[in-house]
């Protein structure tokens, strides 16, 4: 169908010279990317990268602008159809994208100011009349009215096909809000204007984990200023300021049958994080390394999140600190590490070790012997010490799930540090000793 809208003669090209065409189309691919970059640099609701299919969309927009203004001064003939096709769909997208009618007609004036701009310093250097470049000037920025005419038809018509108008934008404002790296204030402020949120300072995300084989359906309606994305394969909330219980208990009721992992309350520029963090309390409450209840709060776990933020970095680790078990049974691997466990909490003291283990101390006082020959140094390492207590830590957490097990360092191998590998027995007073 045919998209032929605006003003029919907005080139009046039998008053323009048909040289003026040879004269700015070498200058078509710089203007471009020019008036994109200024678009990018002056209004805050594109400053976010280009990149995908909207952006594409942006720069085609562009291209067949100024690229349809030059074929017209060349030839009157030259077909609007696909431009104005391209610039149609482009106000559809500004629309469903969520952004105001201002920032678009926006776009289009700074297109035509940079154009201006340009075609300014190519008429002095080629040496046009004041008289030609008046006309050039009414020219262009008829052809930039027109359309911008044609992208506002389009804008208005997905409007209208839209009946969730608002609701299309409340989630563009919440996708801006997650996007990494962190959306400028403008363009957030803008868009909470359009939809009547109050800008917080700081928020809370939650991630929202559906029934299996179900979508978050709600059974009521969620406050007006919660931000809320229920249909997408990760579905997500997020809450002005800090969640407390009269919240929690009006968005349980929301979402009957959900589980909710509540991230930290932070800034707005932090909230993707805290939303990453909601998210891999999900995945640990899931895996059983942390109680699976209905409410997660991220931070009574951060502990946990930070342990098993790269499963292969700890299993590295692991392999790294433990080579010198690797010749032992599995039993004696369990056994020993069970004590070294124990003998970091309690810090050496013997008594206290026997009554975690359950065991006799000069049972305690054995096994240390044996893991003082076994690690030597080692034990004396306070960097040592703490790796290996994050990493005995990571495997308490899966041991309801899989027991303990302790990989083979790698063949021809020696994974241990030479700074740091076992010295012979020695008879050491240092209370670490267990003895």
């Amino acid at each position: 169908m045919s998209v032929e809208r605006g003003l029919d003669h907005a080139v009046p090209s039998a008053a323009l010279p048909r040289k003026l065409a040879e004269i700015l189309r070498p200058e078509l691919a710089s203007l471009s990317a020019e008036i994109v970059d200024e678009i990018r640099a002056t209004i805050p609701a594109y400053a976010r990268p280009l990149d995908g299919p909207y952006g594409r969309s942006i720069r085609a927009g562009v291209e067949y602008a100024i690229t349809l203004f030059v074929a017209q001064i060349a030839d009157p003939r030259a077909s609007k159809e696909q431009p104005h096709e391209v610039h149609h769909r482009l106000g559809q997208n500004e629309m469903r994208e969520g952004r105001s009618l201002d920032t678009l007609q926006s776009a289009y004036r700074v297109g035509a100011r940079v154009s201006w701009r340009r075609i300014m310093r190519v008429g002095r250097r080629a040496g046009l009349s004041s008289a030609v470049m008046s006309q050039l000037a009414d020219a262009m920025l008829a052809f930039m009215d027109e359309l911008a005419s044609v992208a506002l038809d389009g804008y208005l018509e997905a409007k209208a096909r839209t009946a969730g108008a608002l609701d299309t934008w409340r989630r563009r404002l919440l996708g801006v809000l997650l996007e990494v790296p962190a959306a400028p204030p403008k363009a957030i402020a803008e868009l909470a204007q359009l939809t009547g949120w109050a800008v917080p300072e700081q928020a809370s995300p939650i991630a929202v984990q559906s029934p299996l084989n179900g979508r978050a359906r709600r059974h009521a309606t969620l406050d007006s200023d919660v931000l809320a994305e229920l249909d997408s394969a990760e579905p997500c909330i997020v809450v002005p300021g800090a969640v407390n219980g009269a919240r929690l208990a009006t968005l349980q009721a929301a979402l009957p049958n959900c589980r909710l992992s509540v991230g930290p309350c932070v800034p707005l520029a932090s909230l993707a994080d805290s939303l990453r963090w909601a998210r891999r309390t999900l995945v640990l409450a899931d895996r059983g390394r942390i109680p699976g209840e209905r409410v997660l709060r991220a931070e009574e776990h951060l502990a946990s999140l930070l342990v098993h933020s790269d499963g292969a970095l700890t299993d590295l680790l692991r392999t790294r600190l433990f080579a010198p078990l690797a010749d032992m049974t599995d039993k004696q691997q369990e056994r020993l590490l069970e004590t070294l466990r124990a003998w970091l909490d309690s810090q050496g003291n013997v008594v206290e070790i026997a009554e975690r283990l359950q065991v006799h101390p000069q049972t305690v006082r054995y096994r240390m012997r044996q893991l003082q020959a076994t690690f030597g140094e080692l034990l004396r390492d306070p960097a040592a010490r703490f790796e290996m207590e994050l990493v005995l830590r990571a495997a308490a957490d899966d041991r309801p799930r899989s027991g303990l097990s302790w990989p083979q360092p790698l063949a021809g191998a020696n994974m241990v540090p030479a700074s740091r590998r076992p010295t012979s027995f020695e008879n050491s007073s240092d209370p670490r000793s267990g003895r």
